[in-house]
């Protein structure tokens, strides 16, 4: 522990650098629980911090990573102790406080979730946010009346991280699952994770666009946004829900009020950044049972060291990827 490798991104008024670099733990912020991390994994939002435009740390150097999993090695919160396995996803790890992408972290101790049972380090960093947004996407939906028996659920940007952990998980729990995506090559993927249908993007963005359409999906999970938006919210049934938790297709949508004044439709915004412990604990003890997907291995797109992480990241911001990118500490 005297020093560790960590990645660090870092921007002066000349250059933006991306680069492994040795680091000691009094490197690290402020936090109880210091953490040896065994895996990361690489999100949109990590690869927007490895990117000169990417816009979202807050500051200057930054270790990225919004998610991690590993073992605890001190802690000075009585909630954790030597030897915890652990897991803290989100909050703001890897944009206003130091990552994922590094040998050992220190964090915050309310930050820190157990890591369940079911769930090896690996498997929680397979899921990640990713996997915890498509999780709150469903239990959402179901608060507000999903069931099985209502018809099929539409999940958009199904080859993206939330998007396949959405397929796997509702295919888990007996839904009949319709997957969109724009990529031709991955339709056999997304029927292998579950899906009983795969939609082109284009049959979701009609050329004439009405307020109403026929009634057709129980509900949506969509981490995409954007124009298309207003087309999906047109053909949800009675009472259904749509699970908005990402704007990779837009942050703009233009609709009427028809589908949730005529339809009593709801679109549900998630947010899995600053959700509240006492909803973060119960569903990661959730997804580690029933919502935990059969064909979580099918997911995992590559496994990278640090050295890795630059090109992945590239990749995931070009949309190269199919499902997830581990980072191997």
């Amino acid at each position: 522990m005297d020093s560790f490798e960590a990645l660090v991104v870092d921007r002066t008024k000349e250059s933006f650098a991306v680069e492994v670099k040795e680091l000691r733990l009094d490197d690290l912020p402020v936090g109880e629980v210091v953490i040896r991390v065994l895996y990361s994994g690489i999100n949109y939002k990590d690869a927007l911090a490895c990117s000169p435009n990417g816009r979202v740390v807050r500051a200057y150097p930054m270790v990225p990573g919004i998610d991690l999993a590993g073992t605890v090695v001190a802690s000075s919160d009585g909630r954790f102790r030597e030897g915890d396995e652990v897991l803290v996803t989100s909050y703001e790890l890897g944009t206003g406080h130091y990552g994922g992408f590094s040998a050992f972290a220190r964090v915050p101790a309310d930050w820190v979730v157990p890591l369940p049972q079911g769930l090896t380090h690996r498997e929680a960093m397979i899921l990640g946010t990713a996997g915890f947004t498509a999780a709150l996407s469903i239990q959402r939906m179901e608060e507000n009346g999903l069931s099985k028996e209502q018809g099929p659920v539409l999940v958009r940007g199904a080859t993206g991280g939330v998007g396949s952990s959405s397929v796997s998980m509702l295919a888990a729990l007996g839904y009949e699952v319709e997957a969109s995506t724009g990529k031709s090559a991955d339709h056999q993927y997304l029927l292998d994770l579950g899906a009983k249908q795969v939609l082109t993007r284009e049959e979701l963005s009609p050329s004439v666009s009405k307020p109403l359409n026929k009634e057709y999906w129980a509900g949506s999970v969509d981490p995409v946004g954007g124009d298309s938006l207003a087309h999906v919210l047109s053909r949800i049934k009675y009472g259904g829900s749509v699970a908005l938790s990402g704007l990779t297709g837009g942050g703009e949508f233009a609709a009427s009020v028809f589908p949730f004044i005529m339809r009593g439709v709801n679109l549900l915004g998630i947010d899995s950044a600053a959700c509240r412990v006492e909803v973060r604990k119960p569903l990661w003890e959730r997804i580690a049972k029933e919502l935990k997907p059969k064909g979580l291995e099918q997911t995992v797109y590559q496994e990278v060291t640090l050295d890795g992480v630059t090109e992945a990241a590239k990749q995931v911001l070009e949309g190269k990827v199919r499902g997830r990118v581990l980072v191997r500490l």
